[in-house]
C-alpha cells in the first residue's frame, strides 16, 4: 500500500485518518497548527447530528448519509447526547413550524404541555412544536480531541511541517481554494454563553422567517448559539447586527438568557461547492476531500468512509470527480 499523507487536522482530515487506521493503514497528518483548533472552521461548529432537521433545506442525500453519524462518533469515543431536537416557533410564526413539518419526517407534534415535560424551563412559553426524538448532538471541540487522542494512541501524531509522501489527501477546507476554484466560503457566526440559571438538555431550533436560531447545550450552563449563513467568501469578525439578533433570539426563547455571560463570539467560513454537497476530487496523486458546508460533523464520517474505501480498495465513491479541471 502506498504511503498516505493527510493535509489538515480539522474534522475531515481526522475522520479520514480514523477510517484509514481502522483498515490497518496509518497515514501521516500534517497541519501547521499541530493540533485541532481555531484554524479549522470545524472548531466553531454547532455539533448537531440532526439529519432529519437538516432535510428541511438540504438535498435528500444529506439525510441518507447522515443517519449513522451519531453511532460513528460514539464509536470513536466522543460523548454523544441523544435527547433529540426540539423545534419551536413563536405564536406569530406558527406558519414556519407548519412549513418545517411538511418538509421533514420522523417528528412528533408536541403541545405546550409536552414541551414543558421535555424542557421544564420552557413551560408556558410555546403552544406547540416538533420533537425529533432520534437526533443527537456533541461538543465539536471535545470530539476532535477524542479523535486526535485515539490516533495518537495508534502512533499517528499531527506533524507541523514536512514533505508529503505517497498519496496526498488534501483536507484543508477553504485553504484548498487555491486548487479548487469552485470552492466558496459560507460564513457562519456563533456565540457561546454561560447561563446556569437556565437548564436546557437538548438542541433547540427556534424558527423565524429571517433568522432561525439553534441553541446547543454544552453542559454546566454553557450553550452554543448559531444562526447566520452569509455568502461572504471569507473570514470576518462577528458583526454587531448578528450578535444583537442572536442575543435577541435567545432572549425570545427564554428571558433568563438576558443575564447570560458571553464567553465567546466567533465567525468562520465553511467550505462549499456550488451544490452545497461534498466532493472527493482526484488530481494525479492528490485526493481533495472538501465541501462539507454546514454539515461537517454530520457528513464527515460518511465522506471519510468513501475516501478510505477508494484509497485502499479502489471503490469509486458516490461523490467523486476524477481529473476535474
Amino acid at each position: 500500500m502506498t504511503a498516505i499523507t493527510i493535509l489538515g487536522a480539522g474534522v475531515m482530515g481526522l475522520c479520514i485518518a480514523t477510517e484509514l487506521a481502522a483498515r490497518g493503514t496509518l497515514p501521516r497528518i500534517i497541519d501547521p497548527a499541530g493540533k485541532p483548533g481555531s484554524q479549522a472552521c470545524s472548531w466553531r461548529a454547532g455539533g448537531m447530528l440532526a439529519p432529519y432537521c437538516e432535510a428541511e433545506s438540504a438535498e435528500p442525500v444529506v439525510l441518507r448519509l447522515g443517519l449513522d453519524a451519531a453511532d460513528w462518533w460514539q464509536a470513536q469515543g466522543a460523548e454523544v447526547i441523544r435527547r433529540g431536537t426540539l423545534v419551536l416557533a413563536p405564536s406569530r410564526d406558527r406558519a414556519e413550524l407548519d412549513r418545517f413539518a411538511r418538509l421533514t419526517q420522523t417528528h412528533r407534534p408536541v403541545s405546550g404541555d409536552d414541551i414543558a415535560t421535555l424542557e421544564p424551563e420552557l413551560a408556558g412559553r410555546f403552544p406547540r412544536g416538533l420533537h425529533f426524538a432520534t437526533e443527537a448532538h456533541l461538543n465539536p471541540r471535545a470530539a476532535l480531541l477524542a479523535l486526535r487522542d485515539r490516533l495518537e494512541a495508534q502512533g499517528i501524531r499531527i506533524e507541523t511541517e514536512g514533505t508529503p509522501a505517497g498519496m496526498v489527501v488534501d483536507a484543508r477546507g477553504l485553504a484548498a481554494r487555491d486548487q479548487l476554484p469552485d470552492l466558496r466560503g459560507v460564513r457562519g457566526e456563533m456565540l457561546v454563553i454561560r447561563c446556569p440559571e437556565v437548564t436546557l438538555t437538548r438542541t433547540i431550533r427556534l424558527l423565524h422567517p429571517r433568522i432561525p436560531l439553534y441553541l446547543v447545550p454544552r453542559g454546566d450552563g454553557v450553550y452554543m448559539i448559531g444562526a447566520t449563513m452569509l455568502e461572504t467568501g471569507g473570514k470576518y469578525r462577528v458583526t454587531a447586527r448578528s450578535a444583537v439578533e442572536m442575543l435577541s433570539a435567545a432572549y425570545a426563547l427564554h428571558p433568563g438568557f438576558a443575564e447570560a455571560e458571553i464567553l465567546e463570539l466567533g465567525s468562520d467560513a465553511r467550505p462549499a461547492f456550488p451544490d452545497n454537497l461534498p466532493r472527493l476530487r482526484r488530481r494525479g496523486d492528490t485526493l481533495y476531500a472538501n465541501g462539507l458546508y454546514r454539515h461537517g460533523y454530520l457528513l464527515a464520517p460518511a465522506v471519510a468512509r468513501m475516501a478510505a474505501d477508494y484509497l485502499i480498495e479502489g471503490r469509486k465513491p458516490e461523490f467523486m470527480d476524477e481529473d476535474h479541471p
